[in-house]
């Protein structure tokens, strides 16, 4: 009962908050609507709040997205403005905009619009366009523009500074995504099937008119996304199912099974040039959605544009959590602080403050990430920061990991089978849960069909940075076959996790620290896919993305290896066919797979370790 009061008090007060937000907006801004022209012709429906006290000049602070500007109608207002409640409070001009083709803006909306000639339009030239009118017709602005956005509209804030216009000095890309084909939909390949299907068969609907609102959700029927997907059958089933074929880029999907030319001409890292605007890139370590995009968004932006500030946040966040949740926590694990209200204080207010109203000394670091495990912020010049140690965790018989290499001959093996796959949470969920990054794997470790190595207890905190790559030498009775590799924290067996309010036992609690995936026929090329040959031994290596973590004094690390994960990845049929999308039934099969750790043969994990002093 005491826990159910302290909730209804939370609730309560983020209630009385956000009405005083909507009541502070109402009071102190103006709305205005207009029908943008770009340079094509085609106009597209943007709201702008501007502050009612007109003794000051205002900076623009932008937000692209293809979701929705809503509420429409100029006496309807946004109950929050701006990344964070202090901007709003600060005192910005605030610019919503409907993408190209969606919802009230007129065009033809194209997923992860491809960066073409500036003879054409695209998401670069919509957003110079969208700035030169803004400058022209709306008054008492200070002539400096900002721009941010969160998860797809993170991908138009990337886009939009590419051969930046002059007036925009600060873009804040937050979970952008950067290519579909390791974002979101796909990892190394495997397809994230109850992301891709769930929001596809919703935002996915052709539009036939201008709209203000979306389609109804679709109906599962059930809250069981496992046995959902699992009666589904073979992917193509959806079609046959559910969509109907009218899901058009769920059939591109279905059509592009490899890094063809479709995927890769949605790729937006190479166009990342003549970025002449300061840049903060912000992701989550705990994004299930789009981690591999900020890393990289913030790699390609330094190394393409020399001189810009550029930096990277990357907090213990879902995806957006920094904006929609206090940061605090994440399923069982304790961040220690509300790390989200650190950062909209004195990260992101600080950014957009000082380059677009000149305010305050810029006292921010190149990359600021937040270290897990030992729940603090670090400041690093770079990143990855330098001076890592590189390190091998090795797979040895009797289920250890060891830093040296094996030296006898050896293998572990387990029966894979798609009719019975791994689950890949321990929640009733008919998406991918939040929580499925940090989740406790106990779950998955007990499964016959699933491999783990531990090595024995640390003597020492070590602090793990930066990329991590996977180095397998495997083999498989079939000809095809997935690879899931898990970093696990692997807590004392009297751990107590102690709270503000309550110590909580989480004794021998097996915390996800990193996992991917990759579709092993995509280990030598992405564009071109290749069958294993049965029981020869072959070499799988794939990165698992970056980490700031540490493994305290007292914990182990475990490796866990599986071949399904399930319904958050597809089944992969085990027979290979030429595309996953029209597999039958006949074609999933059982399959026994192995994995090497021998002297010939050595799998490890290749890890980098921050020096203790």
């Amino acid at each position: 009962m005491k826990y159910l009061s302290l909730l209804l008090v939370v609730f309560s007060l983020n209630i009385f908050h956000a009405q005083e937000q909507a009541e502070y907006i109402r009071e102190n801004y103006t709305k205005y609507e207009y029908r943008i022209p770009m340079r094509d012709g085609a106009k597209l429906f943007t709201a702008v709040y501007i502050p009612n006290d007109v003794s000051q000049k205002y900076p623009i602070l932008m937000y692209r997205t293809p979701y929705t500007v809503s509420p429409y109608g100029a006496d309807q207002y946004k109950k929050r403005l701006g990344p964070n409640h202090l901007l709003a409070k600060e005192g910005y001009i605030f610019v919503y905009q409907d993408v190209r083709g969606t919802m009230m803006s007129e065009g033809e909306f194209v997923n992860m619009t491809p960066h073409v000639s500036a003879k054409k339009t695209n998401e670069s030239t919509d957003t110079y366009d969208t700035i030169e009118w803004l400058l022209k017709n709306i008054k008492n602005h200070n002539g400096k523009v900002g721009q941010w956005g969160i998860s797809y509209p993170g991908f138009y804030s990337a886009a939009g500074m590419i051969d930046s216009h002059p007036a925009l000095k600060a873009v804040s890309p937050q979970a952008p995504i950067a290519d579909w084909f390791w974002d979101d939909f796909h990892h190394h390949g495997a397809f994230f099937l109850p992301h891709g299907f769930n929001f596809l068969s919703v935002f996915g609907k052709k539009r036939d008119k201008l709209r203000t609102t979306f389609g109804k959700r679709f109906d599962h029927k059930t809250p069981d996304g496992y046995q959902f997907f699992l009666e589904m059958g073979p992917l193509k089933n959806a079609n046959e199912k559910y969509l109907h074929g009218k899901i058009k880029f769920w059939n591109d999907i279905v059509e592009h099974p490899n890094y063809d030319e479709f995927w890769q001409s949605r790729n937006i890292l190479p166009h990342l040039k003549n970025v002449k605007c300061a840049v903060m890139t912000v992701g989550g370590w705990f994004d299930a959605e789009d981690l591999y995009g900020p890393l990289n968004i913030y790699k390609e932006v330094e190394k393409n544009n020399p001189g810009i500030f550029n930096m990277l946040v990357m907090g213990p966040w879902v995806h957006g959590g920094w904006a929609r949740s206090e940061g605090n926590s994440l399923g069982d694990i304790s961040f220690g602080a509300k790390t989200s209200k650190y950062y909209q204080k004195h990260v992101e207010s600080m950014f957009f403050n000082h380059f677009l109203k000149g305010k305050g000394e810029l006292q921010l670091p190149e990359a600021l990430c937040f270290e897990t495990g030992a729940n603090r912020w670090r400041r690093f010049q770079k990143w990855p920061p330098q001076n890592l140690q590189p390190k091998n965790l090795y797979m040895h018989d009797k289920s250890r990991l060891h830093f040296s290499p094996p030296q006898k001959e050896g293998f572990d093996d387990y029966i894979s089978d798609p009719n019975k796959p791994v689950p890949s949470g321990n929640e009733i969920a008919i998406g991918m849960t939040r929580e499925y990054m940090i989740e406790d794997q106990r779950f998955a470790a007990r499964r016959p069909d699933v491999l783990h190595y531990q090595t024995e207890v640390l003597e020492e905190d070590m602090t793990i940075v930066g990329p991590i790559d996977a180095n397998l030498w495997v083999s498989t009775t079939g000809t095809a076959a997935d690879w899931v590799v898990k970093i696990i924290d692997v807590f004392p067996n009297d751990y107590e996790q102690k709270g503000e309010k309550e110590t909580k036992k989480m004794g021998g609690y097996q915390m996800m620290v990193r996992s991917e995936i990759i579709r092993g026929r995509f280990r030598e090329s992405y564009e071109h896919p290749k069958p294993f040959t049965a029981n020869k031994i072959t070499k799988v290596s794939f990165n698992l993305q970056d980490v700031c973590h540490t493994f305290k004094r007292g914990h182990r690390i475990m490796i866990q290896i599986q071949s399904t994960w399930f319904p958050m990845v597809d089944r992969n049929p085990q027979k290979y066919v030429d595309n996953i999308f029209k597999a039958n039934e006949e074609d999933f099969i059982r399959a026994t797979h192995r994995v090497y750790r021998s002297k010939e043969h050595p799998s490890h994990i290749h890890i980098k370790v921050l020096p203790t002093k």
